[in-house]
């Protein structure tokens, strides 16, 4: 019996430990540990509600502004604010390039790796590549004048002995099975990626001033005019840009991802029997049809036990999180779980101080908490998505993951699995692309009949609010199910508790020793080489982790980096 730590886990956002236990080659049990402390939720107490979207946003860069969302979502709640259609419109928009932005990063740069051999690219033909390429679809850069140009970039990386951003794989490891000239196309894509991701993300700078952290959020809608007659509002113009863009990521998703999807998919159908993980899917829910939250195009649900004949509603009074195995203490005990509105963060780290070659697992290992709904653990995410979409017989979802699914020669159940996670947001993308020109569209209708509105002040002034309020705000980021929960209180935030699509993914065991959905998902992964575990890899970066959102800011040697004082 062997042990692998893998620690950091790269190409993810945040500080990741995976630990593993290895018995025949396959790994029979596993531990998740984040190894950073998330403090955001302390900075925020007695401060102005209005104000706390703009915190949150910065607990991630990546996909930066789920947390802006949720959290202004959330006092909206409280508050019992309805916003306009045109805030709703320009969130939906916002919401909807971060997705496809964030997918194409995920799937090229942070992802693709896991089974694309770059160093196996030198090897070959580029006029294969280009008949392979060219098979797939008619995306226009696919000659092989260009492969060549490709294969020339990396040779010259490779024999430098520096290949900078591919560098640190496990090349040449047998877990690899793509040919040459996929692997030449692949690396081929990752660049177009780094480009096209770049370009598209301007929607951000347009509708939020800039990017990452947009600034025109706002309690009660968005501070971004629109006014058809002014060049400094969203006028016809912006509209048409906005399209444009739409239209280029729609081509891209459509030629380049999907193809390639399913071409390194093909390679890898055994994917489809790992990683299957805790069997129970959640989804809340997104993309309102307006400003009360209802009617969402993304529909909310469970699937437990991977049962796809029943799609079970969220009661979001059923969520808890336990810290029975996490870096913090409840008052009353650590054995119960705490709703987020009563959720607590108290720090008390007594373990070992890092480095450290194992971590005592018996005990608490991670600054991650473990959330559970109805005491069950669940995995959010696209995967879930795409399932509770699937059972509910939403048409689009249906269609485009029966064809995908046809195409592959496999049938639903293939999607419980770690190439399912692959596909499903693959599948999640194509359609984003489809919607976004159709909500840009309802903005541009709003416009021609001259409803302008963005922003309802009717609850703006806090001499309106009452003397205690609770609300939750949810929003479905890339990742997953995102919640924020405040406790208003004399017009300053009492309690505020961010239960996160990493931490529901990357929680530990909780009291009744459950593991997490990471941890669950290892069980039965083969190890080819204990040295170079990149099936862990594989499995992990299938979920798309975002450590940073999960936990937050911890020095390695234990020392203060600094202090946040409430004036």
């Amino acid at each position: 019996m062997a042990k692998i730590v893998v620690d950091p886990i790269t190409r993810i956002e945040g500080h990741l430990r995976i630990e593993a236990q290895v018995e025949n080659g396959k790994i029979t049990d596993a531990w998740a540990a984040g190894t950073m402390f998330r403090g955001i939720e302390v900075i925020l107490k007695d401060r102005d509600p209005r104000d706390a979207w703009v915190f949150t946003q910065r607990i991630c860069g990546v996909c930066t502004t789920v947390h802006a969302l949720a959290s202004v979502r959330a006092v909206e709640d409280a508050l019992k604010i309805t916003i306009p259609s045109n805030a709703n419109i320009i969130r939906n928009i916002i919401a909807g390039s971060q997705y496809i932005q964030d997918h194409i990063v995920h799937f090229y740069h942070l992802h693709a790796l896991d089974w694309v051999d770059v160093v196996s690219a030198l090897k070959a033909d580029p006029a294969k590549t280009s008949a392979l390429a060219q098979s797939l679809s008619d995306w226009p850069l696919s000659s092989t004048n260009y492969f060549k140009g490709v294969q020339s970039k990396v040779k010259t990386l490779v024999e430098s002995g520096q290949l900078g951003i591919f560098a640190n794989g496990y090349w040449g490891h047998p877990a690899y099975k793509l040919p040459a000239e996929a692997n030449l196309m692949a690396v081929a894509h990752y660049l177009e990626a780094l480009e096209l991701q770049r370009e598209y993300i301007r929607i951000h700078a347009l509708l939020g001033s800039k990017n990452p952290h947009l600034q025109t959020y706002l309690v009660g809608g968005v501070s971004i005019p629109v006014d058809p007659n002014s060049q400094n509002a969203l006028n016809a113009d912006s509209i048409a840009f906005m399209l444009s863009l739409s239209k280029k990521a729609q081509e891209f998703v459509s030629k380049v991802y999907i193809p390639d999807l399913l071409a390194v998919a093909s390679f890898y159908k055994d994917w489809a029997g790992y990683g299957g993980g805790v069997g129970n899917y959640m989804s809340v829910g997104e993309f309102p049809s307006d400003g009360t939250m209802k009617n969402m195009w993304m529909p909310a649900g469970i699937i437990l036990n991977k049962d796809l004949s029943k799609v079970h509603p969220v009661d979001q009074s059923k969520i808890s999180e336990y810290v029975t195995h996490s870096w913090y203490e409840y008052s009353g005990g650590d054995a119960k779980g705490k709703h987020p509105w009563e959720g607590e963060t108290n720090y008390k780290y007594t373990g070992p101080k890092p480095p450290y070659d194992y971590l005592d697992t018996s005990k608490k290992y991670s600054w991650v908490k473990a959330p559970r709904y109805d005491d069950k653990p669940m995995e959010v995410g696209p995967l879930a998505r795409v399932l509770v979409a699937y059972a509910s017989g939403n048409k689009q979802y249906k269609d485009t993951v029966d064809a995908v699914l046809k195409k592959l020669g496999v049938g639903p159940q293939a999607l419980f699995s770690t190439l399912g996670r692959v596909a499903a947001r693959g599948i999640e993308t194509l359609l984003l692309t489809e919607m976004m020109p159709v909500w840009i569209g309802e903005l541009a209708a709003n416009m021609k009949k001259g409803d302008l509105a963005t922003h309802n002040g009717d609850k703006w002034e806090p001499s309106t609010w009452p003397k205690e309020a609770k609300g939750w705000g949810y929003h479905e980021a890339p990742r997953g199910f995102l919640g924020h929960w405040i406790h208003i209180k004399d017009k300053k935030t009492a309690n505020y508790q961010c239960v996160v699509p990493t931490t529901w993914n990357a929680s530990p065991r909780d009291a009744k020793g459950k593991r997490g959905p990471y941890e669950e998902s290892l069980i039965g992964t083969p190890i080819a080489d204990p040295n170079k575990p990149v099936e862990i890899l594989r499995t992990i970066h299938s979920f798309d982790p975002c450590l940073a959102c999960a936990i937050h800011l911890v020095d390695a040697t234990g020392k203060e980096v600094s202090q946040i004082k409430v004036r």
